[in-house]
């Protein structure tokens, strides 16, 4: 038998702790399982709604990773599909007692599933009808509001790195490869690595400068990571991610690497020369040290 909650989990932000750590404890005492029933893609990327805009805050690999390190003893990944999204609640319900055996349901405050979105409330009394033990988590608030990957997107999409990493419990990471650049950087003592991220729906921070946390070969080190258009450069509006790497001076094409979000340190713009590009990074960099 086994205790479960399910969802996307997006991020496996504190709100989702608090019903990972009541999923635990309920286990626990009944002496069961825990188990975490997600499934990929998103729910938007297979129904369409808002699909242009839909951003991950984590990718899949990094949330089952997340997920598996706060103690869930098993994690099931389900493929979301037409077939799967017109199952209402009552049917979801029944597929979770015959496929994991399920003995009772740890639901968050905004759960929904079924075709039909049934809240937390009808989901609890379709269960308890159904002989399962139900517990729905209150939210976790932060400034007053419920922590939600919503919430943890807006900020993003601001900029404010700082928010996001509190409502995480992290900061914010993206991870990919370095690829080359057109070098320009090196020329000026600042070279970059210019990074492909390995799951291209991952939420990119607004534009602008960020002091980051940068980790490759094995060690962290500080970082400046531009994103935007580099202006300065000329480069025809493409979305780039790139970072310096302070104290550090290795060839690393075609390697991982992950950067952890510290703060904003300012906008993206163009300067006039060179020059005066190489004069404010300069000044990002003492800003960091």
């Amino acid at each position: 038998m086994a205790v479960i909650s399910t969802g996307f989990f997006d991020g496996v932000h504190i709100g989702h702790r608090l019903v990972i750590d009541t999923l635990l404890s309920e286990a626990l005492a009944r002496g069961e399982q825990s188990l975490i029933v997600s499934f990929w893609p998103h729910p938007r990327a297979v129904l369409q709604s808002g699909a242009e805009s839909l951003r991950y805050l984590s990718s899949r690999s990094a949330r089952m990773m997340m997920l598996r390190s706060l103690g869930v003893d098993e994690v099931q990944t389900l493929r979301f599909t037409r077939e799967f999204a017109a199952m209402n609640s009552r049917e979801y319900l029944q597929m979770l007692c015959r496929d994991y055996q399920c003995s009772a349901l740890v639901l968050g405050y905004d759960t929904r599933f079924g075709k039909e979105q049934a809240g937390p409330e009808e989901i609890a009394a379709q269960a308890r009808e159904m002989g399962l033990g139900a517990i729905i988590t209150p939210p976790v608030l932060y400034d007053g509001k419920p922590v939600s990957s919503s919430r943890i997107r807006a900020a993003l999409s601001e900029g404010d790195v700082v928010l996001a990493g509190k409502l995480l419990g992290r900061p914010y990471r993206l991870e990919g490869v370095v690829v080359s650049g057109n070098r320009i950087g090196r020329t000026i003592g600042f070279p970059t690595a210019n990074m492909k991220l390995y799951e291209p729906l991952m939420l990119v921070p607004r534009e602008g400068v960020y002091h980051t946390k940068v980790r490759v070969l094995g060690a962290e080190y500080d970082g400046m990571t531009n994103i935007g258009t580099r202006p300065t450069l000329d480069n025809r509006g493409a979305l780039t991610i790139e970072t310096h790497i302070l104290n550090f001076d290795e060839m690393i094409y075609g390697l991982d690497l992950s950067i952890d979000f510290v703060r904003r340190i300012r906008d993206e713009r163009r300067f006039g020369s060179l020059e005066e590009l190489k004069a404010q990074l300069s000044a990002d960099a003492r800003s960091i040290s």
